[in-house]
């Protein structure tokens, strides 16, 4: 064969695999017919991790569509670029005041960094390390310092129609257990009651310390208990709970999210045995001052993991919100509060640098590929990203040292976080981050071919009934599984 017969078959075979790109595989059209869900609402790109070669599969791919959860990928890679995996938020603890005879003679401060999993256990372990400095009693006020982000006005119920949900919540520099309560039920076959306790105890809060234990299966014990959440004063039953389910645990979003956090911090300090002269308050921290301790956090490859396993959107917030906040106290930064809009500026200029500039990928043209930020979690109506630009930086995600916590991070098909009930017929074959709004639905990651070939697929639907798309998608990552 001569070169040049050789260099014709090549761009025949290669038109050939472009043609092929565009045509949707039978059994996912099948599924989309069942769903009735257009062809033209579904936007793909199936391509080989590692860069390189013509795309297996493309269809509307450069298409800027909402991504919903999806844009978690683009905030969770670009932290562990710009801050590293192992990068920690502290939270200062000062004392503004002596202490004498096992009482602080003065106020309290805890300034809030952005913590994004600064849970019940760990503000016990907080206070504990304040009792530990010799301190019962606090002569003066404990007080918050939440200045360290904007105030991000949010209604929980806006996308999902359930703001009784923790991830709902809105990001706060001192996010503390997701604003939320934790009620376990522990039936007492005894006393017919089912015992009730809630973490953490909120300062003026009235709760109910048991409800009557019922028979009867255990299908909806949240309906049966008949709960009123809505009163920030007080959280009862009317109904109650069937012995069958034996012991469970229910968070619940606190009816007043602004009170919260002074809620929490009272009452487990009074529980505690801790005594307080003052009262709990909001306030900056006296620049004088000196931390007498810091808790610091789980390190960032970690946060990313429950971020991307679980889909948090308030920790995707929290850690948004942390790259402005990081940028801004540089020497030469003009501010130092992490905002929405520094976040977004922040996130820009390393697309910018870090995809963009990414000469490896082989999907598109880069300078159109910039997304459309909102609030880094993909909980939003105006966010956008097209298919290719997810598998821009998906490829360029495989190329770099942090690789493996990024893909460590995300759900496995079929086996947890949100993937956990997936349908997928190849079951572990996947690391996919899931997306789902109201008229969203999709994955986007990596998918381990039958041939050994691995590969990014990136897979959206924009559609009143992208729901009921899923098994589209499940079709979708089963064919790209199924490569040989």
């Amino acid at each position: 064969m001569t070169v040049l017969l050789r260099a014709l078959c090549c761009a025949l075979a290669l038109a050939g695999q472009s043609t092929r790109a565009q045509g949707l595989p039978a059994e996912v059209e099948s599924a989309l017919a069942r769903a009735k869900v257009p062809r033209e609402a579904l936007s793909v790109l199936v391509l080989p991790a590692q860069g390189g070669g013509v795309p297996r599969l493309s269809h509307r791919a450069a298409v800027p569509v909402n991504a919903a959860s999806m844009m978690k990928l683009l905030t969770t890679y670009a932290a562990l670029d710009l801050l590293g995996p192992a990068f920690t938020w502290r939270t200062p603890v000062l004392l503004d005041g002596s202490v004498q005879d096992g009482t602080l003679q003065g106020n309290l401060y805890i300034q809030g960094q952005g913590d994004p999993k600064l849970v019940v256990e760990r503000l016990w372990l907080l206070l504990r390390r304040v009792q530990g400095l010799g301190i019962r009693s606090i002569a003066g006020d404990i007080v918050l310092d939440r200045s360290a982000f904007e105030t991000v006005p949010q209604d929980p119920a806006e996308f999902d129609g359930e703001p009784l949900r923790p991830y709902n919540a809105a990001p706060d520099a001192l996010l503390l257990n997701y604003k939320s309560v934790l009620m376990t039920f522990v039936p007492d076959a005894a006393a017919k009651v089912a015992r009730v306790q809630f973490e953490p105890p909120l300062a003026g809060v009235q709760t109910q310390a048991s409800v009557p234990l019922s028979g009867g299966d255990c299908s909806d014990y949240r309906a049966a208990l008949r709960a009123e959440f809505f009163d920030p004063l007080r959280i009862r039953f009317a109904g109650h709970y069937p012995a069958s389910c034996g012991e469970k645990v229910w968070p619940v979003a606190y009816a007043d999210p602004s009170s919260y956090a002074a809620r929490a911090v009272e009452g487990l300090w009074r529980e505690m045995g801790g005594k307080l002269g003052g009262r709990l308050r909001e306030g900056k921290t006296p620049a004088s001052l000196k931390p007498s301790f810091e808790m610091t956090s789980a390190p960032l490859a970690e946060i990313v993991r429950d971020i991307n396993k679980y889909s948090n959107n308030v920790m995707a917030q929290q850690l948004f919100l942390t790259l402005a906040l990081q940028a801004g106290s540089r020497p030469d930064a003009a501010s130092g509060v992490g905002t929405i809009a520094g976040a977004r500026s922040v996130l820009q200029a390393w697309w910018k640098e870090r995809i963009t500039g990414d000469t490896g990928a082989a999907t598109g043209d880069p300078a159109a590929d910039m997304p459309v930020l909102d609030n880094g979690a993909g909980l939003s109506r105006q966010g956008r990203i097209s298919a290719q630009a997810l598998a821009r930086l998906l490829q360029t995600a495989w190329r770099s040292p942090l690789m493996p916590e990024l893909v460590s991070s995300l759900p496995i098909s079929g086996v947890d976080g949100t993937l956990r009930r997936s349908k997928t017929k190849m079951i572990g074959s996947a690391h996919l981050k899931t997306g789902s709004l109201r008229d969203v639905s999709g994955v986007a990651g990596y998918v381990d071919g039958a041939s050994g070939q691995r590969y990014v697929l990136v897979a959206i639907v924009n559609h009143p009934n992208a729901l009921a798309a899923r098994a589209a998608i499940d079709a979708l990552i089963d064919w790209t599984a199924k490569d040989h």
